[in-house]
């Protein structure tokens, strides 16, 4: 019995905090994304004025929008630790980074992991299904002008000519710098099957903890990103001029991040809402290569990226046999360092965010066309009466005089003039 009741006080304190937790994030979204974009709307002549400052500014509120999104993880005790090389030093460089795609909880992990790696997060591009542009946070990644990509073998050529006139359109003009895809083109448990099959057909490794990348979205990026060489590599050196008014390097390097989670469980966006599972470390390890080194041309980038996933396989089956990720060749130990956020920081980005949706709530309040003054009441109410017993004489006067009423109703002629 007292074990009965110890669930029962169990189950009854997670749907609390499962009800509470997603109140909350209702009125954190009602206020936070509204008042993004009406800043937005306000800032449009600064836009046409100065089109990098107005960037310049999105950012900033598109990495506060990111970290209350991280907040709401970092919560409920849903953490990061990080492994292999460090990233921080290229925030400032063009990277393409490519991330291995388990669950939704995948894209909240990364904006989590990214809020201290410098100007990265507000001035990054997601590649993410078109499923996600109908979320709550699809508005905001509209507007920042991520792309949305609808996956099947129908839309496959479509959409390798949309990303490239997006790219052309938004990624310079923007000043972005970092560019996420999730190459295996869609969740590990939906894709697995159907990547086995094909390695098994075609003779190649067999994945279970990741699939077969594919190269469409890849490829598009490192071309109209990176200029090519004559040996089929992506070059690193100076672009076009930037609407910032410097001279774009290009791409510069590849950054490869692999997420595990504990016990292989993946993470979705539901477990982040409401907050019912126990607190998780997550852990992410980078690999950098420099952009030199991945060729451009289909049959080399093929292999360059099946080798990649077939890295990323290994480093996820050494981690959940021992917890550990594999150190590199010369060590005898990965080093891990734990991803920490500044509450005070996270506290003031939520006290923003509730600020400004009072303060438009204020604003866009409707205001009445005029207001009664205090004796306007009673005024018009002794009008009314008055009237009501002239009314009430004059319907008397008629019944008992009926002469009258004759003269009321005809007056007389006016005199004639002399």
């Amino acid at each position: 019995m007292a074990e009965l009741m110890d669930s029962a006080r169990k189950l009854g304190w997670v749907l609390l905090n499962c009800t509470v937790r997603f109140i909350f994030m209702f009125i954190n979204n009602f206020v936070a994304i509204p008042s993004y974009c009406l800043y937005l709307i306000l800032l449009q002549p600064l836009r046409i004025w100065d089109s990098p400052t107005f960037w310049y500014i999105e950012g900033i509120m598109f990495k506060w929008m990111l970290a209350m999104v991280s907040s709401w993880g970092w919560v409920a005790g849903y953490t990061v630790t990080e492994w292999g090389d460090d990233v921080r030093p290229f925030s400032e460089d063009e990277a393409m980074v490519i991330v291995n795609h388990q669950a939704t909880g995948d894209v909240c992990t990364l904006m989590m992991c990214l809020q201290d790696k410098g100007t990265v997060v507000r001035k990054m591009m997601w590649l993410m299904d078109h499923v996600f542009k109908y979320t709550n946070f699809g508005l905001v990644s509209l507007i920042h002008g991520d792309f949305f990509i609808k996956q099947g073998k129908t839309h496959r050529d479509k959409q390798l000519i949309y990303l490239k006139d997006h790219l052309d359109r938004y990624y310079q003009s923007r000043d972005r710098k970092w560019i996420v895809l999730f190459p295996e083109g869609g969740f590990l448990r939906k894709r697995r099957e159907t990547s086995q099959a094909f390695a098994k057909k075609n003779s190649l490794p067999h994945l279970t903890h990741v699939t077969l990348p594919r190269l469409g979205a890849t490829q598009v990026i490192l071309r109209t990103l990176g200029a090519q060489q004559e040996n089929g590599s992506v070059s690193s050196e100076s672009g076009p001029q930037s609407q910032s008014g410097y001279k774009r390097k290009g791409l510069q390097w590849v950054v490869d991040v692999t997420i595990a989670y504990p016990q292989a469980r993946p993470m979705d966006i539901q477990t982040w809402i409401f907050g019912y599972r126990p607190p998780t470390v997550t852990h992410v390890h980078y690999r950098v290569y420099p952009i030199k080194e991945v060729p451009v041309d289909t049959a080399p980038l093929t292999d360059w990226l099946y080798q990649r996933f077939v890295e990323k396989e290994d480093l996820l089956t050494h981690f959940y046999a021992t917890g550990s990720f594999p150190p590199a060749k010369g060590q005898k130990e990965m080093p891990s360092r734990a991803m920490t956020l500044d509450p005070v920081w996270l506290c003031f980005i939520q006290s923003l965010a509730f600020a400004s949706g009072y303060m438009w709530y204020r604003v866009l309040q409707p205001v009445p066309v005029c207001q009664a003054r205090p004796g306007a009441v009673a005024t018009a109410t002794i009008s009314g009466q008055r009237l009501h017993d002239f009314n009430e004489g004059r319907t008397l006067a008629s019944s008992n005089f009926p002469l009258l009423e004759k003269i009321a109703e005809d007056p007389p002629p006016p005199p004639t003039p002399y």
